[in-house]
């Protein structure tokens, strides 16, 4: 990217000052060599999404931004509803809820060395994963409603879980305000028999351990210590999310117009959250969140009796879960005024800081865990969200690595096999029912996730706790 384009302010906070159609500036956070390796478009679509209606402040992109749909990939905006600010089903995404929980094990890495293979194929069997994935649940009319306005709430009710869980989860397990009769029948079925299942692209179950610990303080908040094996668990909303946002970004396109918003990239459609269409996509998008919470939990519950089996008497207790795809309101402080505005995080964590009174008391002292996924056969991180992240990026950070070329480009380059024989090779367990999905899933697909991770500490957006590294990847 050419950085004459940029104001730069620091070293790692970059400014593109408003011109022409923007609304407000709009900043990219990264150091010189990965904005220098971003794509022309991230700063195209950046641009873009500062042109909208009622847009806050700034058009914020993380340190792992790259193209998307509509918004960047690491997109972060917020909307005033009260001065004709949209809601725009591409700064959310297709894969709506889209998140990572994190699991405890009480396990290190010693204890599981004899038994990964078993403990590999048994997760495989268990988990289902990959493209058109289905599981053993299968959702009637009644049930699915009760799923899409209860999220972890429903799972928990259901037995899959624990209720000490909902503590742990962002909004407690269930966002408020669902509408389950904006959710098409489509999208009903595409979800019906998917619940408690990976998907595939990006998504992952990863055993993991703590390899090195930054933040002594935070890590023995979050119980976290040296050489403990974890879990991770990286999927969304599956083929519910999907057909929502495929339904709903129609809608928008067609219906911008009659609210007069001209729309400088028909990938960015929206509409105005008082309007009927943005009622009904918030509902349906609620309502998505809430599936994929559920789906998080489900696959927690199946997660646990697979370490119930292979390791008896072993706990998984929830260090955290929170959502990388959503538009959720939330009072935030813009020139010494509490505003509630809805804020767009696409491929971007929410990271409250200490104090939050979203947070359960005991993560309130330090802040919000913030879990950033690697890449398949990297190291993952454990953060927490700062106090001045309010301030720098309505409480947001980046979500993982970002990926460095296409999903095409890496099946030119790699096969999958080979990276599997690879990975094993480095002591990581690799299980896919795709091969074509390994390949498209390279690790050298993907930016380097401690230079984006240390781009985020030093930007204070979120503050490095622990680096974990692979043992067992489950990928869709």
């Amino acid at each position: 990217m050419n950085l004459n384009l940029f104001t730069q302010r620091d070293e790692t906070t970059w400014e593109i000052p408003a011109t022409g159609r923007m609304r407000v500036p709009a900043v990219i956070f990264a150091d010189r060599t990965l904005i220098e390796s971003m794509d022309d478009k991230v700063y195209q679509q950046l641009t873009n999404v500062a042109t909208l209606p009622g847009i806050v402040g700034y058009a914020y992109a993380m340190p792992d931004a790259h193209w998307g749909y509509g918004f960047p990939i690491g997109g972060v905006a917020a909307f005033d509803p009260d001065d004709g600010g949209v809601v725009s089903a591409g700064g959310v995404g297709f894969d709506i809820s889209c998140g990572v929980r994190c699991l405890h094990t009480g396990l290190q890495a010693s204890d599981i060395a004899p038994a990964r293979e078993a403990l590999a194929d048994e997760l495989f069997r268990q988990v289902p994963a990959g493209v058109g994935s289905t599981g053993s649940i299968h959702l009637g009319q009644k049930d699915m409603d009760n799923m899409l306005r209860g999220g972890a709430q429903w799972a928990v009710r259901k037995g899959y879980g624990r209720a000490g869980d909902l503590e742990r989860i962002e909004e407690r397990g269930c966002v408020q305000d669902a509408d389950p009769s904006q959710v098409s029948e489509k999208a009903r079925h595409r979800q019906r028999n998917e619940m408690g299942t990976l998907g595939s692209g990006n998504h992952y179950l990863e055993v993991q351990y703590v390899e090195r610990i930054f933040d002594q303080r935070s890590a023995t908040a979050f119980e976290l210590n040296d050489g403990e094996v974890l879990v991770s668990i990286h999927c969304g909303s599956r083929g519910l999310g999907h057909q929502i946002g495929t339904e709903f970004l129609r809608q928008m396109a067609i219906s911008a117009g009659q609210h007069g918003i001209v729309l400088p990239d028909r990938e960015l459609a929206c509409a105005p959250i008082k309007s009927d269409i943005g009622q009904s996509y918030l509902g349906a998008m609620r309502s998505a969140i809430n599936c994929a919470l559920a789906n998080r939990q489900i696959i927690t519950h199946l997660t646990r009796q697979v370490f119930a089996a292979v390791f008896p008497g072993s706990d998984l207790p929830l260090l955290y879960d929170v959502s990388h795809n959503t538009c959720k309101l939330e009072p935030h402080i813009v020139n010494g005024q509490t505003r509630r505005l809805y804020v767009h995080r696409k491929g971007a964590t929410r990271a409250f800081g200490p104090g939050h009174a979203e947070l359960p008391t005991a993560l309130r002292e330090t802040g919000q865990p913030v879990l950033i996924g690697g890449s398949m056969g990297t190291c993952s991180y454990i953060l927490a969200g700062t106090t001045e992240s309010e301030r720098l990026a309505y409480s947001s950070a980046c979500h993982g690595a970002g990926r460095a070329m296409s999903r095409r480009q890496a099946k030119r380059q790699w096969r999958g096999r080979e990276i599997i024989d690879e990975l094993k090779r480095r002591g990581i367990i690799i299980r896919s029912p795709s091969l074509r999905g390994v390949a498209e899933e390279a690790p050298l697909a993907y930016k380097d996730v401690s230079e984006v991770v240390d781009a985020a500490d030093h930007a204070g957006l979120a503050r490095k706790v622990a680096r974990l590294r692979p043992l067992v990847c489950i990928k869709g």
